[in-house]
């Protein structure tokens, strides 16, 4: 019987599928023999690359990422010692409600930033799906001109469910970013929540970004958001909203008279701003400079970046009792047992969470 060979379109997409198969299998084992003393080197370098795989690293919960993630960190802390503390990176946290039109402010900054021969890193926090905990990560689409500028980086990351609209491993990002020589790192958050203070806690200036023209702004913001802001941009201030930016621009000017300030040595300023244009950023970054020379020359510069540091580590260990708590095999078997009571009124809800905390304790016995 004769030999009938496969037709063409059959053979094909079969040796296609071993040869990306192979590719794939390559790129697998590339990737895990890249050291972690490989990609320390690459980042304080300034390669893109390596700062993307180390943020991947700290923002994984494997627990063999997390030793290496670790470990560059500590290895960063120390090379950013031996760097000149004269001229300190400067973070910046922006936040707004949403429509205030963050994602083009952000771009509009940034991109004067790295004009003036500032590396820009933006580390921007999208909300994550309460069900699904799917994010858009969309940011790198909104602000496209940013992020094909080689002296930018912008890192989207999911919020993930964490409270003062950032990411757990914000911080961390933060410094790999230093490490990797970003001198400026804006920190844009998911919105005005109650917890907001999560972000104050770990950048230099807080910003507060507000839009014009919808409806009664001073009760429409928290007033403890305001009373952290050490700066208040107006936006869209521009065409037909130029005369409501400048009223709320007013409104907001007079209310920080009355309300307490973030800083002894500091008054915050209002000012009106149009993204759209690029108008208003020259007093903007002006004034910015000038926060950060005063924080300085007056040392509490570096007494709120040891604080920071100090929320970091409580923050740490708040979220990972949490994580120990709900994988601990005691409580698993308890759990639903007292959720039930609570459901059905049978038990108050804080002797429950007693209970169950006397359980994670081991001193509990029924």
């Amino acid at each position: 019987m004769a030999h009938i060979p496969f037709p063409q379109f059959i053979t094909r997409p079969v040796k296609l599928h071993c040869q990306l198969k192979r590719c794939f299998s390559r790129i697998t084992r590339k990737r895990e023999n890249i050291s972690t003393e490989k990609i320390y080197k690459d980042l304080i370098t300034g390669k893109r690359s390596a700062l993307a795989s180390a943020i991947t690293l700290i923002e994984s919960t494997k627990k063999d990422h997390q030793e290496e993630s670790n470990k560059i960190l500590s290895w960063t802390l120390e090379h950013l010692k031996t760097k000149n503390q004269a001229n300190p990176t400067f973070r910046i946290g922006l936040t707004g409600a949403p429509g205030a039109g963050k994602s083009t402010l952000i771009e509009t900054f940034g991109k004067r930033l790295t004009s003036e021969g500032h590396k820009v890193a933006v580390l921007a926090v999208d909300p994550s799906s309460a069900k699904t905990g799917g994010s858009l990560l969309g940011d790198r689409t909104r602000m496209i001109k940013l992020a094909h500028d080689p002296n930018a980086y912008i890192r989207p990351s999911p919020a993930s469910g964490t409270l003062g609209g950032v990411a757990k491993k914000t911080n961390e990002a933060i410094i790999l970013c230093e490490g990797a020589g970003y001198d400026i790192i804006l920190v844009e958050t998911v919105g005005i929540g109650q917890s907001e203070f999560a972000v104050s806690n770990m950048v230099d200036m807080f910003v507060l970004i507000l839009p014009p023209g919808s409806g009664d702004e001073l009760q429409g913001i928290k007033k403890g958001i305001v009373e952290m802001a050490d700066l208040v941009l107006v936006n869209k201030a521009d065409g037909e909203l130029l005369s409501a930016a400048r009223r709320v621009q007013g409104e907001y000017t007079s209310a920080l008279k009355l309300l307490h300030r973030p800083s002894s040595i500091w008054k915050p300023k209002v000012y009106a701003v149009s993204s759209l244009h690029d108008e208003g950023f020259d007093k903007v970054w002006w004034k910015m400079q000038s926060y950060k020379d005063i924080m300085i020359s007056n040392n509490n510069f570096f007494i709120n970046r040891k604080k920071q540091y100090q929320s970091w580590m409580w923050n740490y260990i708040e979220d990972n009792i949490m994580l120990d708590f709900r994988s601990n095999p005691n409580i698993k078997k308890n759990i639903v047992h007292f959720e039930n009571l609570v459901n059905h009124e049978l038990m108050t809800p804080s002797v429950a969470a007693q209970k169950l905390l006397k359980i994670f304790s081991n001193e509990y016995v029924k």
